[in-house]
This record gives structure tokens, sequence and C-alpha cells, in this order.
């Protein structure tokens, strides 16, 4: 079983929408994840307005690849780089540290990700 990084088995992040690089509502992560899709976090605008602005627009919907768009509030497993982009640049989203995967902490302390966790 996965390890979140906190140490202790990983928690859904979401189901609705349907989340993660596998889409099994959980931030997973495998050879074929080049991304590193490992940070559960809680989208705001103003890291939907970041990431577009850097090229990756998380609010057009893209059935292809089964994602619906996000909106404010949406939990979603982010890329570790992209979220570490965003922490350097002020603009980093909540994470929900128990759905967040161990290997987020190559990218990232597990104090900058504490800064940062919702409440649950």
């Amino acid at each position: 079983m996965a390890k979140n990084v906190l140490g202790t088995e990983l928690e859904t992040c979401s189901t609705d929408p349907m989340t993660g690089f596998f889409r099994d509502g959980c931030c997973n992560t495998g050879g074929d994840d080049a991304g590193v899709h490992t940070v559960c976090c809680q989208v705001t605008a103003e890291f939907l307005e970041f990431s577009k602005s850097r090229g990756n627009d998380l609010t057009t919907p893209m059935p292809m690849y089964q994602f619906p768009g996000l909106v404010p509030g949406d939990r979603w497993c982010l890329c570790a780089p992209r979220w570490r982009e965003a922490y350097d640049a002020g603009k980093a989203p909540p994470v929900v540290l128990k759905a967040c995967h161990v290997s987020t902490l190559e990218y990232a302390s597990l104090e900058e990700l504490k800064e940062k966790a919702v409440e649950e």
C-alpha cells in the first residue's frame, strides 16, 4: 500500500472530480507518470490563473484525458514540480497531507507542505 508524506496509508484525494494519474482518486504514481502527479491540492482561483500563465490550463475540460476542468475548491492530484514552482512564486494551493504521496517529499519538504495544509 502506498504511503503519504506523513508515513501513513495514502488516502483518497478526490473522486468528484475523479483525480490521480491512474484516475483512481488517489495521488499514486508510477514509472509512466512523467509529471509526478503526487500532490493532493485544493485548487484556488489564484493557482488556476498561475498554472494557466505557465501554459497549463486546468480550467478547460479535456474529455480525451478524462479531465473535467477544475474550479476553485476542487481537489486534484497536481504535478509535484508545478506545486514547487507555484510555492516558490507564492501561489501554491493548499494541500491535503494524508492524500499526498510520499514521493512529493522529493520536491517539497514536509515543513513546506504543512505550511499549506488544509484542515480535515
